[in-house]
């Protein structure tokens, strides 16, 4: 058995403190849940694909449903940072930036389907079973979509006749379901991602006067 309490080598290739542990399990596991989903992870074999001893990741991840939440933390992390990324370009309108912002969305849901699955999915919500962490990023996105649909509808980018709430429910219902329509490959491909979404844009967007 290799020794786990001080450097940890990875595939014969390098060492890593035992602090960077946790990053490098992380970024294995998502690696792993893009090859071969869900059903394809353990922890078992993530031990045995980083190369640690198959007790290690247990002293960060105290079964498999805490290490997806983890995994979906990570998920809603580069989200939210995108987003932010986005919405502070300047020199560009605020058109153009919902455009980006809405495009960004679909975009991540297609080229990360089993994160997005995991992000908004049943296998953590469906059973009750997301941790701490993940509830205190998860559960704020729909008050910033909210918070975002407000300030559009102030700057007369968004109809401000609709009630902020139900208009947020609507814009983000459309973003999920062409994700969703993606993903499951109904009625759409990736091709088709930049043509709808300025048609949402269209529809949800007043002409500047």
């Amino acid at each position: 058995m290799q020794n786990t309490s001080s450097k940890k080598t990875v595939s014969g290739k390098g060492s890593y403190h035992h602090g960077d542990l946790r990053s490098s399990l992380l970024e294995a596991a998502k690696a792993m849940l893009s090859d071969g989903g869900i059903e394809g992870l353990s922890l078992r074999k993530l031990a045995d694909r980083v190369g640690v001893s198959r007790t290690a990741p247990y002293h960060h991840f105290k079964d498999k449903n805490e290490l997806l939440c983890a995994i979906a933390q990570e998920g809603f992390d580069h989200w939210h940072s995108n987003a932010e990324r986005i919405l502070a370009q300047t020199g560009i309108s605020a058109r153009d930036k919902y455009h980006q912002f809405f495009q960004s969305y679909i975009g991540y849901a297609a080229e990360n389907p089993e994160m997005y699955d995991l992000m908004f999915g049943r296998t953590i919500w469906k059973q009750n079973s997301a941790t701490t962490a993940l509830r205190d990023i998860a559960y704020p996105s729909f008050q910033r979509q909210v918070e975002m649909t407000k300030k559009w509808q102030e700057q007369g980018l968004m109809s401000s006749d609709e009630d902020t709430l139900r208009l947020a429910q609507v814009t983000w219902g459309t973003m999920h379901g062409i994700a969703r329509l993606l993903i499951d490959g109904i009625y759409a491909d990736r091709s088709h991602i930049e043509e709808m979404c300025t048609c949402a844009v269209n529809l949800f967007i007043r002409e500047p006067a």
